[in-house]
């Protein structure tokens, strides 16, 4: 059973300690970006589909996980290595996302120059730098205190949940003696950074549209998640909730200028996974030779689910590619850094004690939580870690 260790009365000591602490080590704070990830490279991806289809957070398989894991992985991997060829030779978001971190960390040291130096570092979930190697070299540079900052925007147990369990079991074995004190940052699906770099993106191509003589009234938005396996959707995971949140405020932020709809891609295997798909509903339009705008609502930056499976393969082989658009990522788009860093430092007030985390969910729509784990861990109870940092309040 774990215990949190995050009594209410507790938290403003607590938080004012991680800062105070902080500014006398030296040692600033570790900002450090969790993600799946992606192979770097052709020759990376077997390990990455079989981390992957191990996980049975992401992907549940049953009793026969491990076997079933290894063959689906090595059934995969050529269709998936050749993918990977015709994008550039591997998945470019540990580009983007170290790029991501360095920039949030640079402005972060203008921003809260008491918590200052902010490092940046990078953790996946499947692919290099895994989770492991990154907290051995954040105690190898002597860091001592650290935020998981996920990079799903939207909360979900196979995604963020995932991440976080991984990175306990990580810390458990690594970290005994906790030498590295946490907080973590787990969902900011409505952040008007993130929300307004999205809908920036969508006028320029309503504005793209226009040009070549398509009333931009006419078009149609449709946001493209990652999907989940439904037996996941049915245990009451928040993803899909806060994914059409993001959807949401992107189309406030646009005035509601377009009729708009939700969709979700990846789906793998025979098992039910939440719809409507993606590429379904590009065909209705394309039958219906209406224009579309993609919008990959649920990433932080590019890879094989946008410029594989979105650009080559749903746009690329329609037969009216002319009325496909798609958005562009958030990458190394300046509104979307200045989010990263405003989440942060906004995370880093609530530690403080200068704004509350109920004022911040109701302004950014920001959840940041306090980490205090005692006792046995979680390894093999899917869940339990991430229950109970969600018990924190």
């Amino acid at each position: 059973m774990l215990r949190l260790k995050t009594p209410a009365r507790h938290l403003f000591a607590q938080a004012r300690r991680f800062q105070s602490t902080t500014a006398s080590n030296g040692n600033g704070t570790a900002v450090v970006l969790v993600n799946m990830g992606g192979p770097s490279t052709v020759p990376e991806t077997y390990d990455f589909l079989l981390r992957l289809f191990s996980d049975k957070d992401l992907i549940p398989l049953g009793p026969f996980q491990g076997p079933l894991a290894k063959f689906i992985a090595w059934r995969r991997t050529p269709v998936i290595e050749k993918h990977y060829g015709e994008i550039g030779g591997g998945s470019p978001i540990r580009k983007w996302s170290e790029l991501q971190a360095a920039e949030a960390c640079k402005k972060l040291d203008t921003l809260s120059p008491e918590t200052a130096p902010h490092k940046p570092y990078v953790a996946f979930r499947y692919a290099n730098p895994l989770t492991p190697d990154t907290y051995a070299q954040m105690k190898k540079d002597g860091i001592k205190r650290a935020i998981a900052f996920s990079q799903y925007p939207q909360y979900s147990l196979s995604t963020t949940g995932s991440s976080l369990n991984e990175l306990y079991r990580v810390r458990k074995e690594l970290d005994p003696n906790e030498e590295i004190e946490w907080s973590v940052i787990d969902r900011w699906p409505t952040h008007p950074g993130l929300t307004k770099a999205m809908a920036d993106n969508v006028k320029e191509q309503l504005a793209a549209y226009e040009k070549e003589g398509i009333n931009p009234e006419d078009v149609t938005i449709l946001f493209s998640a990652h999907s989940l396996p439904m037996e996941v959707v049915n245990k009451g995971d928040p993803y899909p909730a806060e994914v059409a949140a993001t959807a949401y405020a992107v189309m406030t932020n646009l005035g509601f200028s377009n009729p708009y709809k939700l969709v979700w891609q990846s789906q793998v295997g025979p098992k039910p996974w939440l719809g409507a798909q993606t590429q379904k509903m590009v065909d209705e339009y394309q039958k219906a030779k209406k224009p579309i705008i993609l919008v990959p609502v649920a990433f932080t930056s590019d890879h094989i689910e946008t410029l594989h499976e979105l650009d080559l393969e749903v746009r690329g082989e329609a037969e009216h590619p002319e009325l496909i658009r798609r958005a562009e990522s958030l990458n190394d788009n300046p509104l979307f850094l200045d989010a990263m860093a405003d989440i942060v430092h906004t995370h880093l007030r609530i530690l403080n004690g200068d704004v509350t985390a109920a004022e911040v969910a109701k302004e950014k729509g920001l959840q940041s939580k306090i980490l205090r784990i005692k006792g046995p861990g979680a390894q093999g109870e899917r869940g339990a870690f991430h229950e109970a940092i969600n018990a924190s309040g």
